[in-house]
């Protein structure tokens, strides 16, 4: 039960270092380092005080026991008549001063330190057990002792003080400034080292992101600390052979497309000359022409993300340009974009995850219910939206579509396709590092949201009906 508790204590230790540490390389390794110094200074100020405090206290005592037995032997051989003058001239020129004791003196006591304890225990030692210690005189502050002529007659006592800068060294100030400085130093060394190793880690971190949204990025510099650089010259090595392994398969894909094609096309028109009842040649040429459609989404997600650079479009006027053709088939589509609204993006990826969002809705929705596009910004973000009425897709599946090759399970046996197309949609957002959302439609269907970061530069501030995830229709 005891070591059960106590691991639960060392868990909860290691949670709450978690949550609270910070999680910069430059602050951890910077108190790592003050947290060593500080370790080092108490352990050195431990070593100080057990060795050479005993050593100091010796010292300090033989000083204050001569100095009470020259003032003791001063006074002892001084007249009766001339003590009072000799006590004057001590306080003149040696800053010693002496008072006779009386038994209404007023006295604080020293503070219960060890290094004054030390002393106090070694002056008694050699002035006699009656000898006694205050630091404060009546109202006269200093490091005060007690002596006797006589050591038998406590009523020939007198008292001694010594100022407290002749007894106590320690310099506070000099110490915070140690210490201050010392921390600074931990500071300059924790940067030094962490700028030899954060900004190659920082570059290693944005080209990383490159790679991920399937741009080529630029070689990383090999140089800085061994590691680092050995770590750069792997990562090099590794986006050079995956460039290699790009153009491998666009060369492939590209023979895939004409060798797959070219038969169908072939076959369609050979189905079409065949004089066929027409109600079968519609339905191999349908067939046919989602053959071609399947290849074309496969093709499309072989090819990654197009490497054209982002520039500033109309995303309005490229809405309608992709929503017109769909309108001129017969599709009850409604377009509800602002005049103009630019931002940058790529505009063939755009385009592609948008005829891919219209061409879901239809398919699961069906060519005769109503499609909605809708085109504004909600906050910093430029939003494409395609709502339909078809049958949504359930809360505990939206993470499971955005992979490749994956369908509803109810929607396998009655509905074409390769599961590739909203795959192919989170491609293109990923590489704008924007989000699809997929959100239930009220009513029923389902909102499929293109989230596109504007990063302060979009010209047009036509928002969406409602701001937020939650948006909906009017």
């Amino acid at each position: 039960m005891p070591r059960s508790l106590s691991m639960r204590r060392m868990r909860a230790l290691g949670r709450f270092l978690t949550a609270w540490l910070p999680r910069t390389l430059l602050w951890q390794t910077f108190l790592l380092v003050a947290l060593l110094l500080i370790l080092s200074l108490g352990a050195w100020s431990q070593i100080f005080r057990y060795f050479q405090e005993p050593a100091r206290a010796r010292d300090v005592a033989q000083m204050v026991v001569s100095v009470v037995n020259l003032t003791r032997t001063a006074l002892i051989n001084a007249h009766a008549e001339r003590r009072i003058d000799l006590l004057i001239d001590l306080a003149a020129l040696e800053g010693i001063r002496i008072y006779p004791a009386e038994a209404s003196d007023e006295l604080l006591p020293l503070r219960g330190n060890r290094p004054l304890k030390l002393l106090t225990d070694e002056v008694r030692r050699q002035l006699g057990e009656h000898t006694r210690f205050a630091a404060r005189w009546k109202s006269l502050d200093g490091f005060w002792v007690s002596f006797r002529l006589d050591p038998d007659d406590q009523f020939d006592e007198y008292w001694v003080m010594l100022p407290s800068e002749r007894i106590e060294t320690t310099d506070t100030f000099g110490w915070l400034v140690w210490g201050f400085g010392a921390l600074v130093a931990a500071l300059l060394g924790a940067y030094l080292i962490v700028s030899r190793i954060g900004t190659p880690l920082r570059a290693l971190a944005r080209t990383a992101r490159m790679v991920g949204s399937g741009q080529t990025p630029p070689p990383l510099e090999e140089s800085g600390p061994q590691e680092i650089a050995v770590v750069a010259h792997a990562f090099n090595q590794m986006a050079g052979d995956l460039a290699r392994t790009d153009a491998d398969r666009a060369l492939i894909l590209a023979g895939v497309s004409h060798d797959l094609r070219t038969p169908l096309a072939r076959l369609r028109l050979g189905i079409e000359m065949s004089g066929a009842p027409e109600d079968e040649v519609s339905a191999m040429v349908a067939d046919i022409e989602e053959m071609d459609r399947i290849i074309g989404q496969f093709l499309d997600f072989g090819r990654g993300t197009p490497q054209e650079p982002p520039q500033a479009i109309d995303i309005a006027n490229l809405v309608r340009e992709v929503g017109e053709p769909y309108r001129l088939r017969g599709v009850d589509i409604t377009l509800a974009v602002p005049d103009s609204l630019i931002a940058p993006a790529r505009a063939l990826s755009i385009r592609r995850a948008l005829a891919n969002l219209i061409d879901n809705a239809l398919r699961y929705a069906g060519e005769d219910k109503p499609l909605k596009v809708t085109v504004g910004t909600i906050g910093e973000e430029v939003c494409i939206e395609v709502a339909d009425r078809g049958p949504g897709i359930p809360e505990n599946e939206v993470e499971r579509m955005r992979h490749p090759f994956t369908r509803l399970e109810k929607a396998r046996s009655n509905t074409k396709g390769a599961g590739l197309g909203l795959a192919i949609v989170e491609r293109v957002m990923r590489a704008h590092q924007g989000h699809l959302d997929l959100l239930p439609r009220e009513g029923g269907g389902l909102r499929a949201i293109l989230r596109l970061p504007a990063g302060g530069s979009v010209t047009s501030r036509a928002r969406m009906p409602k701001d937020g995830r939650e948006i909906h229709d009017k």
